[in-house]
């Protein structure tokens, strides 16, 4: 239910109000017809206010709902009171508020029922109490500009009306758009801590791992286990920080230099009984930071999951944009049982507007991402 525009009540009883006690003080006099209108009318001013505070749609007395039907025939009894003991006739004015307030609480059609209902109710009033009016210009002027006022009252009730349920449309849609632009953000967050902390945290297993293999065998090699392993903890401290900075769409800090990065990447994980190796050909343009995360997500799927002995990290670029591909020699994947890190990076791909290709089997995953520059 749509609420009034509070301020054109007010309007119409404190004109009227003025109006009838001028007209009174100017001829015959202020009197006890004088009193009954400004007390009736002080009624009407009561009652509207009333209903502000308590919500148009929500008229209660001793905890009990009133019905608003309820509430607009108490207005209209006060207006015919009103209008009874006004000495100005001016009160007739505020019938308008009649299909006025109906409109907010029974739609148009009520409202425009009603505004006919008033015209109808002035023209019998002339017949009962005036003679031969229909021959008489101010009374066909003053039912004329009655009716005209109950077209008005109507048409600015439906204005009213549809900038509220604008409003309130527009309000949902903002609400929606702040629902979408935290999920977005919770999403871009989940890719991050999987793509970045999750990879790191495997890296670090693999180096420990070898580390211990190589305690009593080759104290060096263990040495440098533990060092990569470092250096992955640290790394990865470093880009939750950077994550927790850059909060919000669209702001996510890029590696310098994309070769490099990939370069760091593969010496603190190759070692032991695997080996990685990494070919670049072409001339990097910009630091592509979906490239990296995605050889971070092959090559942790590669050392956590396939038992790969070999893989290799191969980026090319060329004037349409750049191409990653990491292949390994693992036990593969069943594509069904695609997990969270391979659709976050198929969301990244979409939103660089890139592709991606896999293709698994028994002797081995190949990893294809191709972004446009």
């Amino acid at each position: 239910m749509s609420r009034p525009v509070p301020w054109i009540p007010a309007v119409l009883y404190g004109a009227v109000l003025l109006g009838g006690v001028y007209y009174a003080a100017i001829g015959p006099g202020p009197g006890a017809r004088t009193a009954g209108f400004v007390g009736l009318l002080g009624a009407l001013i009561a009652l509207d206010g009333w209903g502000r505070g308590r919500g148009w749609d929500r008229w209660r007395w001793r905890g009990r709902r009133i019905a608003p039907g309820a509430v607009l025939a108490l207005r209209v009894l006060l207006l015919c009171a009103v209008t009874a003991v006004d000495v100005s006739g001016l009160s007739r004015v505020l019938f308008v508020l009649v299909p006025f307030l109906a409109f907010f609480a029974y739609g148009s059609a009520a409202a425009v029922g009603l505004g006919v209902g008033c015209v109808a109710a002035l023209a019998g009033a002339f017949t009962l109490w005036v003679p031969r009016w229909q021959v008489r210009a101010e009374y066909i002027s003053d039912l004329l500009m009655f009716a005209l006022g109950i077209v008005l009252a109507v048409a600015m009730a439906a204005v009213a009306v549809r900038e509220q349920q604008a409003r309130a449309r527009l309000e949902g849609t903002l609400a929606q758009v702040a629902e979408l632009s935290a999920a977005r953000e919770r999403n871009r967050l989940a890719r991050e801590i999987h793509d970045s902390l999750g990879h790191h945290l495997t890296a670090i297993g693999v180096q420990l791992e070898m580390a211990e293999a190589f305690a009593s065998l080759d104290p060096a090699a263990s040495t440098r286990a533990v060092s990569h392993a470092r250096w992955s903890a640290n790394r990865a401290l470093d880009e939750v920080r950077a994550s927790v900075r850059t909060l919000g769409p669209g702001s996510e800090a890029e590696p310098v230099v994309l070769s490099r990065a990939l370069a760091d990447l593969v010496h603190h994980l190759d070692g032991g009984s695997r080996r990685i190796t990494l070919e670049t050909s072409g001339v990097e343009r910009r630091p592509l930071l979906v490239l990296y995360r995605a050889a971070q997500e092959g090559l942790t799927n590669a050392c956590r999951h396939s038992g790969a002995t070999e893989i290799g990290v191969d980026v090319a670029y060329d004037e349409r944009g750049a191409r990653l591909r990491v292949a390994d020699n693992g036990t593969g994947f069943d594509p069904a049982e695609e997990g969270f890190g391979l659709a976050g990076l198929r969301e990244r791909v979409r939103l660089a507007e890139g592709t991606v290709a896999i293709d698994t089997s028994a002797d081995g995953t190949v990893l294809t991402v191709g972004v446009p520059w």
